[in-house]
């Protein structure tokens, strides 16, 4: 999707990475351990198979009548249940975007133009502004977004802080800051530097209640689900959402998106920032990507066959990965994801080995085979400044500036955590003697 990316701090690597289609590291070369999989994943064989075959016969433009054009809308109507089924929606739900950053984009502005719909002419200069709740912990792609209208004087926005205590946005919190004009309450379902998984289906329990008794304005709710799909189980309707983002480069799909919408236009609005030919129902117009569909189609296809055995594999890594940590580095290891009480995701690490030259850009720089990340791309232009997602958390900036984070994927091994772990006991050994 077009802005969320993340980085492979080092230059070198970095430019290893671009030079070579996106296959398992330990496959295309083992020298290197990849543990960056919550910035993005390589592509399974068989969604290579799927855009491969929708190259070779399924070239038409979908909205023509011959066999090519036939081929492709048929790809593209089973990919859209394929993403809804793994959502738990409809077919008719499924928007497909360019990826996450448009969908996220598309819901806020949204929400903005149907507030001014559902006021009447003569309630406009009483109503004020409308009013957004989100977190303060959210991708660039809610925030900024949210910045930029608040900016522009098209709304007021309210970032509600996430504990300190549970690294969540508490559902007290969120209901708190509601006010007579709020009209969207955007949280994203699962942290993409923490893995703190937030209390979505509470929050849009509690909302729904609160609609019930409001006049007019009903509180549209909307969640970033880009770090959740293919860990953890999604279900749309289950948490109670109008709105879900889908990205597909977060589970092993191309670079391409889908908004679910519960019953767009009928029961949830959706008002389209682009106009042109009338695809996807005129809510997202543009001649279809039907290779890109179809490989998200097909990786969608894949998490609902598999998400049981993909999340154990991942949490069981994952968890050999802390136990590693904590028997080498032992008392100098921080584990910024852990929080009493609340879940995170199975595959994600965010950990700091404390030690005054040790910071993460450092130690990823100095590292022969681990390719990780200390946080999103998003933020690259910060510097080396410690990231404002775990501050905001409540980890003390000491220890935020030596954040690593780690997180492994469907096929990462044992043999893969020993290996990355033996890299980082050596970088701190090399970077302790040499200061």
């Amino acid at each position: 999707m077009a802005k969320q990316c993340e980085h492979v701090p080092s230059p070198k690597d970095a430019a290893h990475a671009d030079n070579h289609t996106f296959q398992h590291y330990s496959e295309m070369n083992v020298d290197r351990i990849y543990m960056d999989y919550n910035a993005t994943t390589p592509l399974e064989p068989e969604v290579i198979q799927a855009i491969t075959e929708a190259l070779q016969d399924a070239w038409g433009n979908p909205s023509s009548s011959y066999i090519a054009g036939a081929k492709a809308k048929a790809m593209i109507n089973q990919s859209r249940e394929n993403v809804a089924r793994m959502v738990g929606g409809r077919a008719g739900d499924i928007i497909f975007t360019s990826g996450g950053t448009e969908a996220n984009n598309l819901v806020l502005h949204t929400a903005v133009e149907h507030f001014w719909r559902s006021c009447g002419a003569s309630e406009r200069g009483d109503i004020g502004l409308p009013h957004i709740i989100t977190s303060n912990v959210e991708h660039d792609s809610v925030k900024l977004v949210a910045e930029h209208l608040q900016t522009e004087r098209k709304a007021d926005v309210t970032f509600v802080p996430v504990s300190r205590l549970t690294g969540r946005a508490e559902v007290e919190e969120v209901v708190a800051a509601v006010r007579p004009n709020t009209c969207l309450i955007s949280i994203m379902l699962a942290n993409n530097e923490t893995g703190v998984i937030m209390p979505l289906q509470q929050i849009c329990q509690r909302i729904k209640s609160l609609n019930r008794k409001r006049e007019r304005l009903r509180i549209l709710l909307h969640t970033d689900a880009a770090q959740a799909l293919g860990k953890i189980r999604v279900d749309a309707p289950e948490l109670g959402v109008d709105y879900l983002t889908i990205v597909g480069h977060k589970f092993y799909a191309p670079r391409i998106g889908a908004l679910y919408v519960r019953g767009p236009a009928t029961q949830t609005p959706l008002q389209p920032m682009l106009f042109g030919g009338g695809q996807e129902r005129n809510f997202r117009p543009g001649t279809e990507n039907t290779p890109m569909i179809a490989g998200l189609g097909k990786a969608a296809e894949l998490v609902t066959l598999n998400l049981s055995d993909y999340e154990s594999n991942m949490r069981s890594v994952r968890l050999y990965l802390e136990e590693r940590l904590k028997a080498v580095f032992k008392a100098r290891v921080h584990f910024n994801s852990h929080y009493s009480g609340t879940d995170v995701l199975p595959n994600t690490c965010n950990v700091s080995i404390l030690g005054p030259t040790l910071q993460g850009w450092r130690l990823l720089s100095n590292c022969t085979r681990l390719l990780a990340s200390v946080g999103a791309a998003c933020h690259s232009d910060s510097g080396n400044r410690p990231s404002h997602i775990l501050l905001s958390c409540g980890v003390p900036e000491e220890v935020a500036a030596n954040a690593l984070r780690l997180s492994v994927g469907r096929a990462t091994s044992r043999a893969d955590v020993d290996a990355a772990v033996e890299d980082l006991r050596q970088t701190v050994e090399l970077l302790e003697e040499s200061n």
